[in-house]
């Protein structure tokens, strides 16, 4: 009898990769834990544990200059996502205080939004709904489109951008090269767009946060075209994608899980804790890198100066060492501090925005559709690897009910 061979650190990165293991990537995720620091056949490391991953989000040494030699962009010209300090805290905190001043308070306007898009399917009879495409796509591309000062009738081509830059996140090796040649234009159309954006503001500013960090108060953190312009595109999917994501992996939860569904639709506080455990359980972003600045000691391993690091944030939420019964959806589970929205300095800016637009989406959808259901499942999912979720999530469902009307 012959004992089969268990899947090095390279294949088990692959099959993540690979899309017809998009719906459940976990149980390879469950299968790196076993080694949460291996090496891979092209040097680079592939980190899956919680506390290792912890380690090195924290760790000065850990670079978010991955190394990517498809990156030609002068380091200056990146975005802050893959800015070490001295000039990621300064576009940092330019950012933070242009944005988190203006998202503060927004919980009655996004609950209006929600309940807009609901309403357009408001009726009597047995419906569906795309929760992609009439909700969790139009919430947050409404959202910082306003925060950014796009015009209205602009947004669709804004979030077409979006959907069409995001596939730029994965490794190189999985895209096509027709996917990269239109990741070309989708930048060259994005780079054109904020160019005429900027180039309005620069006569007639207003009090979005497009203006805010063109003119901002001290001049020595006014950011130069190119920051700026890469800085809003960051903000552009970021403020976005991610949260699109997010409040569709978080219905899929509940409809997998009806008991939760249920206490969701009596106990709107709930969306809370709830919410924390989607960031768990299924993060809208699956994985990030860094690079070695210098030898780095972890888990009894040494990481060289120079190598590429692949940080398995979703592996990391899984681990068992971290949480109990961690394929599990516990929808108030305590000391839930996942890796949904990373950690260290590059913890997410939008952190609070996110939370709050998924919480009041889906404790939304509990409160207003009645006997909710799954048309497919598992779901058609997006080609991203990186920031996955569903293309399309359709419900179907018997009636949704007028804002503050009961749901059965």
């Amino acid at each position: 009898m012959t004992t089969a061979t268990a899947p090095s650190a390279t294949d088990l990165f692959a099959r993540a990769l690979r899309y017809e293991n998009r719906a459940d990537p976990y149980p390879h995720y469950a299968q790196m834990l076993r080694h949460p620091v291996a090496r891979m056949d092209d040097g680079s490391w592939l980190i899956s544990g919680y506390q290792e991953i912890r380690q090195l989000l924290h760790d000065p040494r850990s670079s978010a200059d991955r190394l990517d030699p498809q990156n030609k962009a002068p380091k200056a010209a990146r975005s802050l996502l893959l800015q070490d300090p001295p000039l990621h805290d300064q576009l940092r905190r330019v950012v933070t205080q242009e944005f988190i001043p203006r998202i503060m308070g927004m919980r009655d306007h996004l609950g209006e939004l929600v309940a807009r898009l609901l309403d357009a399917h408001t009726g009597t009879g047995p419906g569906q709904l795309n929760i992609v495409a009439d909700l969790a796509y139009p919430l947050p591309v409404t959202v910082i489109c306003e925060l950014l000062g796009v015009p209205r009738e602009d947004e669709p081509l804004f979030g077409s951008l979006a959907r069409r830059l995001t596939r730029g996140l994965d490794p190189v090796d999985t895209q096509s090269e027709e996917e990269l040649r239109e990741l070309d234009e989708a930048r060259g159309e994005l780079i054109n767009y904020l160019e005429g954006l900027i180039t309005q503001r620069r006569t007639s500013p207003g009090d979005d946060l497009l203006s805010g960090l063109m003119f901002h108060p001290d001049p020595d953190q006014v950011m130069d075209p190119i920051q700026l312009r890469v800085t809003l595109g960051l903000l552009l999917i970021a403020g976005h994608e991610t949260t699109v994501n997010l409040i569709a992996n978080g219905t899929l939860a509940l409809l997998r899980n009806p008991d939760v569904l249920a206490r969701l639709r009596t106990d709107p506080d709930l969306a809370t804790p709830l919410v924390e455990e989607v960031l768990r359980y299924d993060p809208p972003v699956q994985m990030s890198g860094r690079s070695a600045l210098a030898d780095i000691d972890i888990a009894g391993t040494t990481i060289p100066k120079g190598s590429r690091i692949r940080l398995m944030l979703a592996a990391g939420n899984r681990d068992a060492n971290r949480f109990a019964d961690p394929d599990l959806f516990v929808p108030d589970r305590r000391d839930n501090a996942h890796l949904g929205f990373g950690g260290g300095i590059h913890y997410c800016i939008g952190a609070t925005l996110a939370r709050a637009e998924a919480q009041i989406a889906l404790a939304a959808i509990a409160r207003r559709l009645q006997s909710p259901r799954l048309v497919t499942d598992p779901p058609p999912y997006r080609e991203n690897a990186i920031l996955r979720g569903p293309e399309h999530l359709v419900v179907a469902f018997e009636r949704l009910t007028p804002d503050g009307a009961p749901a059965a």
